[in-house]
């Protein structure tokens, strides 16, 4: 569940409200509220342990939890070669969380795709709660020894360590780095795990900074995926990042001007008051009865904090539209002005569902996945 981000805020506690108390977990980079970049406000992603609002077009609910932000470090990379495989173990701690039971929109009872994801026949079994496998998917461009995964204060390679044994901890981020532990290449996904169920997501709701996908799979056989979709796991950086600006109309291509990431529309400065497309979205807006200047429409902030369907309405050009139409997919992004940079990652990913701006679980659109009694959760990092 990913969901809200504003203001960029660097934080090494989380403050995790668990039954009713609040514990301040000293989880270093586990931290699951994204910071948007100038996003104007206090305005946390919906990430899988944050509050989700109650919505009439199938917006899920996650466990109450509420944290602060941490940022990822940049760096650069340069990649040599090595791989091994070991099978190591977590003892990171983290704090309980009240279980819960959820569906997941993806669908539930698709097999593996192996050719994808690899034999999983040889994933120790977990000891905590769930065992999380992250898999090389760069196909070639960088080795087993520079994919890292960092969570809990832990860093390692996946050659050092593929797997993390999952324990239960409340709005959690594994972020993902290419080429060395510091490097700019990086990204991350974000989850609650409780006593016996998974909840987490995949996010573009600040940028795209790598390809990830997730398989989760059940005790009961179901599996779960979400993230980036198999034909961009297989092309170059350099060629999603031409097929995004080739996508977008000129007003986004920007976004891809570097290398790095492609950022976000709600954390860039051409859409913030003042800048060159300030006005990109308030004119809509306010023909629907909305004050929302343009950065508040996609970082789901000011007048739209607490109004999920508000907000996924105007990114989605269907504020205007009967309300029928507001949970249609098939009516998404059909007239400008629309957020364009969060179709993209709808067009490219597992199932056309991802988090591209924070109200993007309205109408179960997101790449949320949840269900009780996880058994292994594959992540598959790509370049």
């Amino acid at each position: 569940m990913s969901r809200k981000s504003l203001t960029a805020i660097r934080r090494r506690r989380t403050v995790a409200i668990v039954a009713g108390t609040a514990i301040v977990l000293a989880l270093g980079v586990s931290s699951s509220f994204a910071v948007g970049r100038g996003h104007g406000g206090s305005h946390p992603h919906h990430g899988p342990g944050h509050p989700r609002p109650t919505t009439s077009a199938g917006a899920t609910t996650a466990p109450t939890t509420t944290a602060a932000p941490t940022t990822e470090a940049p760096g650069e990379s340069t990649p040599p070669t090595s791989s091994s495989d070991e099978t190591p173990s977590d003892d990171a701690t983290a704090t309980t969380v009240p279980s819960s039971t959820s569906s997941s929109s993806s669908g539930t009872t698709a097999p593996a795709d192996a050719s994808f994801w690899g034999s999983t026949s040889n994933i120790p079994a977990a000891k905590n709660v769930v065992q999380v496998k992250v898999l090389n998917k760069t196909n070639g461009k960088y080795p087993d020894s520079q994919v890292y995964w960092t969570f809990n204060g832990q860093t390692h390679s996946i050659a050092q360590q593929p797997y993390v044994d999952m324990p239960a901890n409340a709005a959690g981020r594994m972020t993902f780095h290419l080429g060395s532990p510091d490097s700019k290449y990086n990204d991350f996904i974000e989850f609650t795990v409780g006593d016996n169920v998974f909840n987490g997501n995949t996010t573009r709701v600040d940028a795209f900074g790598l390809k990830l996908a997730m398989l989760l799979h059940n005790d009961d056989g179901s599996e779960q995926e979400v993230g980036e979709n198999r034909a961009t796991f297989a092309e170059s950086r350099e060629a999603t990042f031409q097929r995004f600006a080739a996508a977008v109309p000129a007003e986004f291509k920007h976004l891809a001007s570097g290398t790095d990431r492609i950022v976000s529309p709600g954390g860039d400065s051409a859409f913030a008051p003042g800048g060159q497309y300030a006005d990109y979205l308030s004119s809509y807006a306010s023909s629907v009865g909305s004050k929302a200047t343009t950065q508040q429409i996609f970082g789901c902030s000011g007048p739209l904090a607490n109004d999920a369907a508000g907000c996924a309405n105007l990114n989605r050009h269907v504020a205007d539209l009967p309300e029928a139409d507001w949970s249609k997919p098939s009516s998404y992004y059909k007239k400008a002005p629309a957020n364009y940079y969060a179709e993209f990652w709808h067009d490219n990913a597992i199932d056309a569902k991802a988090y591209g701006f924070p109200y993007d679980d309205y109408a179960s659109q997101s790449s949320y996945i949840s269900h009780t009694d996880p058994k292994y959760l594959l992540v598959a990092v790509g370049w």
